[in-house]
């Protein structure tokens, strides 16, 4: 199991009014070491976005507690996703998203670097990320969790250790 995030430059679109028109947007590489360097983040991976459970408990309810997240002196909450900085976007707009942030891993490459990329051909969505969760102070791993099958690759989608609602009592603690 790694201790420290893996150093990843993640392909992300912001909104840019000084471009002004119908798209003012631009691209902007954002490295781990800009999202996790002297920062404590706490960080939930999904296998897509669009999807239903993702969609319908796991982003809407890290939303939800947010502020009480950031009570317990927590400076982000990071959703990722092996999707493209489109999708995330839209679905982020879908969805209502203010204060999680939607980082897109289009290429999988932290996901696999973090060894949680697997093969979801049996969805017909190809390679993903398994849903994990994890605390992170300053680039170090403090704690994970990960949803059980991940070893043999479970066709289901279990959903029961990488919520909010764990992660806001293990901050508690």
């Amino acid at each position: 199991m790694i201790t420290t995030v893996p150093q990843t430059t993640f392909k992300t679109r912001v909104r840019n009014e000084a471009l002004g028109g119908p798209n003012p947007f631009e691209w902007k590489d954002l490295t781990s070491a800009d999202i996790f360097a002297g920062k404590k983040v706490v960080v939930f991976s999904l296998p897509g976005a669009f999807t239903p459970t993702c969609s319908t408990s796991h982003l809407p309810r890290y939303e939800e507690l947010y502020e009480e997240f950031q009570a317990l002196g927590v400076d982000a909450v990071v959703c990722i996703s092996v999707n493209d900085a489109f999708v995330m976007y839209q679905w982020g707009l879908k969805q209502g998203a203010k204060n999680v942030f939607l980082l897109p891993d289009g290429s999988g490459e932290f996901t696999r670097k973090m060894g949680m990329l697997v093969c979801k051909d049996n969805l017909g969505f190809g390679m993903r990320s398994w849903r994990y969760s994890m605390l992170v102070n300053d680039g170090q791993i403090e704690k994970m969790f990960i949803e059980d099958g991940f070893e043999d690759n479970c066709a289901t989608d279990p959903f029961e250790v990488s919520d909010a609602d764990t992660m806001l009592g293990y901050l508690k603690a």
